[in-house]
Protein backbone atom coordinates (compact mmCIF):
# COMPACT_ATOMS: atom_id res chain seq x y z
CA UNK A 1 0.00 0.00 0.00
CA UNK A 2 1.90 3.41 -0.91
CA UNK A 3 1.95 6.38 0.45
CA UNK A 4 -1.05 8.96 -0.62
CA UNK A 5 0.27 12.08 -2.72
CA UNK A 6 -1.56 14.22 -0.29
CA UNK A 7 1.21 12.89 2.27
CA UNK A 8 3.99 13.80 0.10
CA UNK A 9 6.72 15.69 1.50
CA UNK A 10 6.97 18.34 -0.47
CA UNK A 11 2.77 18.94 -0.51
CA UNK A 12 2.64 18.50 3.74
CA UNK A 13 5.31 21.36 3.56
CA UNK A 14 2.96 23.93 1.37
CA UNK A 15 -0.20 22.43 3.40
CA UNK A 16 1.02 23.13 7.24
CA UNK A 17 2.77 26.39 5.67
CA UNK A 18 6.28 25.17 7.12
CA UNK A 19 7.82 26.06 3.23
CA UNK A 20 11.73 25.37 5.23
CA UNK A 21 10.76 22.06 6.08
CA UNK A 22 12.00 21.98 8.98
CA UNK A 23 8.91 21.18 11.19
CA UNK A 24 5.88 18.18 11.52
CA UNK A 25 5.55 18.67 7.55
CA UNK A 26 8.90 16.68 7.29
CA UNK A 27 8.07 14.19 10.16
CA UNK A 28 6.52 10.78 9.26
CA UNK A 29 3.56 9.73 11.49
CA UNK A 30 6.41 6.75 12.52
CA UNK A 31 8.68 9.43 13.69
CA UNK A 32 5.90 11.20 15.45
CA UNK A 33 4.85 8.16 17.57
CA UNK A 34 8.65 6.81 18.50
CA UNK A 35 9.58 6.71 21.88
CA UNK A 36 13.19 6.59 23.44
CA UNK A 37 13.68 3.61 24.85
CA UNK A 38 14.66 5.92 28.07
CA UNK A 39 11.23 6.27 28.89
CA UNK A 40 10.11 2.85 29.71
CA UNK A 41 12.70 2.50 32.02
CA UNK A 42 11.81 0.79 35.28
CA UNK A 43 13.92 3.27 37.17
CA UNK A 44 16.88 5.30 36.66
CA UNK A 45 20.17 5.09 38.63
CA UNK A 46 22.89 7.51 39.20
CA UNK A 47 26.54 5.79 38.47
CA UNK A 48 30.04 6.97 37.60
CA UNK A 49 31.29 6.36 34.19
CA UNK A 50 34.22 3.43 34.75
CA UNK A 51 36.33 4.84 31.89
CA UNK A 52 38.92 7.76 32.94
CA UNK A 53 39.89 9.23 36.21
CA UNK A 54 37.24 12.26 35.69
CA UNK A 55 34.21 10.77 37.03
CA UNK A 56 32.01 11.85 34.76
CA UNK A 57 28.30 11.44 36.33
CA UNK A 58 25.97 8.96 34.39
CA UNK A 59 22.30 8.22 34.44
CA UNK A 60 21.70 4.74 34.08
CA UNK A 61 18.20 3.56 32.50
CA UNK A 62 17.01 0.54 34.16
CA UNK A 63 14.41 -1.83 33.22
CA UNK A 64 13.50 -5.78 33.75
CA UNK A 65 16.57 -5.29 35.84
CA UNK A 66 18.59 -4.78 32.49
CA UNK A 67 20.81 -1.81 31.30
CA UNK A 68 18.99 -0.15 28.39
CA UNK A 69 20.69 3.17 27.68
CA UNK A 70 23.49 5.15 29.68
CA UNK A 71 23.24 9.08 29.02
CA UNK A 72 24.99 11.95 31.05
CA UNK A 73 23.68 13.31 34.01
CA UNK A 74 22.51 16.80 34.24
CA UNK A 75 23.01 17.49 37.80
CA UNK A 76 26.79 16.27 37.64
CA UNK A 77 29.11 19.23 38.58
CA UNK A 78 31.77 17.31 36.64
CA UNK A 79 30.41 16.53 33.42
CA UNK A 80 27.49 18.65 33.29
CA UNK A 81 25.65 15.82 31.10
CA UNK A 82 28.17 15.50 28.97
CA UNK A 83 29.47 12.32 28.18
CA UNK A 84 32.82 11.40 25.98
CA UNK A 85 31.91 8.30 23.02
CA UNK A 86 33.32 5.76 25.47
CA UNK A 87 31.37 6.86 27.89
CA UNK A 88 28.32 7.41 26.07
CA UNK A 89 29.26 3.78 24.93
CA UNK A 90 29.57 2.07 27.92
CA UNK A 91 25.91 0.60 28.23
CA UNK A 92 27.98 -2.01 26.00
CA UNK A 93 30.29 -3.04 29.29
CA UNK A 94 26.81 -5.08 31.03
CA UNK A 95 25.12 -5.95 27.59
CA UNK A 96 27.91 -7.31 25.63
CA UNK A 97 27.38 -11.19 25.28
CA UNK A 98 31.23 -11.56 24.82
CA UNK A 99 31.30 -10.59 28.31
CA UNK A 100 33.43 -12.59 30.68
CA UNK A 101 31.69 -13.14 33.85
CA UNK A 102 33.74 -15.37 35.94
CA UNK A 103 36.76 -15.31 37.33
CA UNK A 104 39.60 -16.92 35.07
CA UNK A 105 42.82 -18.58 35.48
CA UNK A 106 45.35 -19.89 32.88
CA UNK A 107 47.75 -22.56 34.63
CA UNK A 108 51.41 -21.89 34.12
CA UNK A 109 52.54 -23.48 31.06
CA UNK A 110 48.94 -23.89 30.21
CA UNK A 111 47.67 -22.70 26.77
CA UNK A 112 43.23 -22.50 27.87
CA UNK A 113 41.51 -20.48 30.64
CA UNK A 114 39.63 -22.31 32.97
CA UNK A 115 37.32 -20.92 35.54
CA UNK A 116 37.43 -20.91 39.34
CA UNK A 117 35.65 -19.81 42.04
CA UNK A 118 36.03 -15.90 43.28
CA UNK A 119 37.20 -16.85 46.74
CA UNK A 120 40.44 -19.70 45.43
CA UNK A 121 41.08 -16.65 42.88
CA UNK A 122 41.61 -14.14 45.72
CA UNK A 123 43.43 -16.30 47.73
CA UNK A 124 45.90 -16.89 45.54
CA UNK A 125 46.16 -13.34 44.53
CA UNK A 126 47.03 -13.14 48.58
CA UNK A 127 49.23 -15.59 48.91
CA UNK A 128 51.16 -14.75 45.91
CA UNK A 129 51.45 -10.77 46.74
CA UNK A 130 52.84 -11.74 50.46
CA UNK A 131 55.16 -14.25 48.94
CA UNK A 132 56.38 -11.46 46.78
CA UNK A 133 56.64 -8.96 49.45
CA UNK A 134 58.05 -11.13 51.73
CA UNK A 135 60.93 -12.07 49.11
CA UNK A 136 61.41 -8.71 47.73
CA UNK A 137 61.75 -7.11 51.23
CA UNK A 138 64.50 -4.87 52.15
CA UNK A 139 65.01 -3.55 55.60
CA UNK A 140 68.53 -1.76 55.36
CA UNK A 141 70.82 -0.78 52.45
CA UNK A 142 74.72 -1.63 52.61
CA UNK A 143 75.29 1.55 54.29
CA UNK A 144 72.54 0.78 56.90
CA UNK A 145 70.26 3.02 56.36
CA UNK A 146 66.49 2.13 57.28
CA UNK A 147 64.35 1.29 53.61
CA UNK A 148 61.50 -0.95 55.43
CA UNK A 149 60.36 -1.48 51.51
CA UNK A 150 59.82 -4.09 49.06
CA UNK A 151 60.79 -4.56 45.42
CA UNK A 152 59.32 -7.16 44.62
CA UNK A 153 55.77 -5.73 44.42
CA UNK A 154 54.93 -2.78 41.85
CA UNK A 155 51.54 -1.28 40.61
CA UNK A 156 50.51 0.56 37.48
CA UNK A 157 47.18 1.45 37.96
CA UNK A 158 44.79 1.96 34.93
CA UNK A 159 42.92 4.75 33.63
CA UNK A 160 39.18 2.67 34.45
CA UNK A 161 39.87 3.34 37.89
CA UNK A 162 38.43 6.53 39.69
CA UNK A 163 40.19 8.75 41.94
CA UNK A 164 38.97 7.27 45.09
CA UNK A 165 39.96 3.75 43.78
CA UNK A 166 43.77 5.04 42.82
CA UNK A 167 43.69 6.82 46.16
CA UNK A 168 42.85 3.59 47.82
CA UNK A 169 45.46 1.45 46.06
CA UNK A 170 48.22 3.82 46.54
CA UNK A 171 47.82 3.76 50.69
CA UNK A 172 47.30 -0.16 50.05
CA UNK A 173 50.34 -0.21 48.28
CA UNK A 174 52.43 1.80 49.86
CA UNK A 175 51.42 0.28 53.63
CA UNK A 176 52.85 -2.91 52.45
CA UNK A 177 56.04 -1.37 51.29
CA UNK A 178 56.10 -0.91 47.48
CA UNK A 179 57.20 2.14 46.43
CA UNK A 180 57.24 1.45 42.47
CA UNK A 181 53.42 2.62 42.39
CA UNK A 182 52.20 4.36 39.03
CA UNK A 183 49.17 5.09 36.96
CA UNK A 184 48.11 5.09 33.34
CA UNK A 185 46.72 8.64 34.06
CA UNK A 186 49.85 10.37 34.91
CA UNK A 187 52.22 8.78 32.37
Amino acid sequence: MGLSPLEWPVLRQVRSKDFLGRGPAVTSEKTRTLEPRTTTADRVVQSVCPYCAVGCGQRVFVKDEKVVGIEGDQDSPISRGRLCPKGAASEQLVNNPSRVKQVLYRKPGGTDWEPIERDKAIDMVVDRFIASRRNGWQETDDKGNRLRRTMGIASLGGATLDNEENYLIKKLFTAAGAIQIENQARI
